[in-house]
């Protein structure tokens, strides 16, 4: 008789190891001998590992008709005989036990506590199972689209991920059923559920699609050192090579680019600097501020500073849209760095753009710093047409900026 039948539908399609499974039935039936019968000392739970059938038995000491001091472990003769007739004095009674024994009511308790022991089970199961692949890159669908977050299904397994808005890139948009590719980024539980999330802005989420795309760092033949990323925006990789042979950087950027290109797209059109990783300060920052040209740079390394030159037309690419050139050159190196630019005329007079913060709005002034335009006279050397094309400043707000600009350097001269 399967004693389990009703059971059968938890048992199936789990990830829950055999072993395991066998000892919550276990558990399960023996708390209902115990709330019927006191004590399970006397009873016998077997479960058939290849079907999942389960018996209980009843063991007890068959006696003389009359001689019955312990019911629970001792059995009249005549008691023993309606069981089987076989049976004689001082053997073991079996006596199989069914689920109708119990009652209905006991019935449907150990019917939810296996219910719940189950959920349970599952729930460790899913956190081991990725708690320890924290750091892989995994791909699934969208399933369900929420105001923070989106729930991913593993492709793989078919477990709820959770991608939070945050850890989306600039750009990213996503329907239902669109298959998303990121990385494991943390394992937690809330509520006693696990919850499993993913990031496609953590800087391992590139390395992953490097590792992915060139075998020689899957290879160890070379390592990332550094990545720093605005994701959706720009990110700078600092690599290194254990072979003299081998070109860390080409062999990132592969044959006209075709390595990179990949990547790139994944990341919405991410900007990728790959550099090549030295221990010498002065030539790493000099890498690290590409495409710019540098002219000198004078490091202060008790402060962790550097004072980087450069000639005007080269200010621009150094400091990077908005800045972000010099800000994750600065990361990736470790160096504060201060750009100036180098004049060919060090005797003209200039004067810093904070100077005319009473005549000039500040965010006006921030517009021109973040062309590389930090003094008046870099300001004047461009054309307002190159202005116009560079900043998102109004025709009429530059034509004022200059006006500004030119009349402190002819009221000096007057």
């Amino acid at each position: 008789m399967n004693l389990v039948e009703s059971f059968s539908e938890f048992k199936a399609g789990k990830n829950i190891d055999r072993p395991t499974m066998v000892r919550v039935l276990e558990d399960v039936f023996r708390t209902l001998i115990k709330k019927k019968y006191v004590d399970d000392e006397n009873f016998d739970v077997i479960v058939n590992t290849q079907n999942g059938d389960l018996e209980m038995w009843r063991v007890r000491e068959i006696v003389s008709d009359g001689e019955v001091t312990d019911e629970m472990s001792q059995i009249s003769f005549s008691e023993a005989q309606a069981i089987d007739d076989d049976y004689e004095v001082g053997e073991e009674c079996y006596e199989q036990l069914g689920l109708e024994d119990f009652g209905r009511r006991a019935i449907m308790a150990a019917r939810q506590t296996l219910i719940s022991r189950i959920m349970e089970l599952e729930k460790d199961e899913i956190y081991k199972r990725y708690v320890d692949r924290v750091g892989d890159i995994v791909l699934g669908e969208v399933h369900q689209i929420l105001k923070r977050e989106l729930l991913i299904l593993d492709d793989a397994t078919g477990n709820e991920l959770v991608l939070p808005r945050n850890e989306m890139i600039r750009g990213d948009y996503f329907r239902k059923g669109d298959m998303v590719r990121a990385i494991i980024k943390d394992v937690e539980m809330r509520n006693n559920n696990p919850a499993i999330v993913i990031s496609r802005t953590d800087s391992a989420f590139l390395e992953k699609l490097l590792e992915q795309e060139v075998p020689e760092i899957e290879d160890g033949l070379i390592t990332v050192k550094k990545i720093v990323r605005i994701p959706g925006d720009r990110a700078k990789v600092a690599v290194e090579s254990y072979d003299d042979r081998i070109d860390p950087v080409g062999a990132c950027v592969g044959m006209k680019g075709s390595r990179i290109h990949g990547i790139v797209r994944e990341l919405k059109n991410e900007n990728i600097d790959i550099v090549n990783f030295t221990t010498n300060s002065t030539l790493f920052i000099q890498r690290s501020l590409t495409p710019a040209k540098i002219t000198n740079i004078e490091l202060d390394t008790e402060n962790m500073k550097a004072s980087v030159f450069l000639k005007p037309d080269q200010v621009s690419l150094a400091i990077g849209r908005g800045g972000t050139n010099i800000k994750l050159a600065s990361k990736l190196t470790g160096f504060e760095i201060d750009v100036y630019r180098e004049s060919d005329q060090l005797e003209v007079e200039d004067v810093d753009l904070d100077e005319f913060t009473d005549e000039i709005d500040g965010w006006v002034i921030d517009q021109l710093k973040n062309i590389g335009c930090d003094t008046a006279r870099s300001v004047l050397d461009l054309s307002k047409q190159e202005l116009a094309r560079r900043t998102d400043l109004e025709e009429e707000t530059i034509d004022e900026v200059l006006r500004i600009l030119a009349a402190e350097f002819e009221d000096d001269e007057n």
